[in-house]
């Protein structure tokens, strides 16, 4: 019991990171500038305006924030699927499905912090990866861990 407690802390700490760092704004920060998956924040005139995002390449923004909010849905989902396997599954059998709906989660919040790796601010000599960015590869962690988790775990048969 303690252990499916653990699991389900765990989960929803998870879901918590992922949608921080998919709403927040702070994937790249300066003094001046934050920016998130949305928009870019300037900190002019001693307050901060909000502005669209410009120069960025508009096909690797858009896959960057598709696949972070898919790796929010698919999260939540297997948090229900899991919770509705617990009454629904025979005893014995594995988690596989919410296994897999986690292990999805955890490939597309791989791809879209790889993405914003490898695509955006890469010619930006000024600032640096913020706390969201940061809370995105420390979901990817959680969520593959927790994907090996239910493929490995079993309903217990008492």
């Amino acid at each position: 019991m303690l252990m499916l407690a653990g699991i389900v802390v765990l989960h929803i700490a998870t879901i918590i990171l992922l949608l921080v760092a998919a709403i927040d704004n702070a994937w790249w920060i300066n003094d001046t500038v934050s920016t998130d998956l949305w928009g870019r924040w300037e900190f002019t005139n001693s307050a901060w305006h909000y502005t669209n995002l410009k120069n960025y390449p508009e096909e690797y923004l858009q896959a960057v924030q598709a696949t972070s909010v898919l790796a929010c849905i698919f999260a939540i989902l297997a948090l229900f699927v899991f919770v509705a396997q617990l009454f629904t599954l025979p005893k014995g059998q594995r988690f596989t499905f919410t296994g897999i709906l986690q292990l999805i989660a955890c490939l597309c919040i791989m791809i879209a912090a790889s993405i914003y790796t490898a695509e955006l601010h890469t010619n930006e000599t000024e600032g640096g990866y913020g706390h969201s960015y940061v809370l995105a590869w420390i979901s990817f962690v959680f969520t593959f861990i927790l994907a090996i988790t239910y493929l490995i775990l079993q309903k217990k048969s008492e």
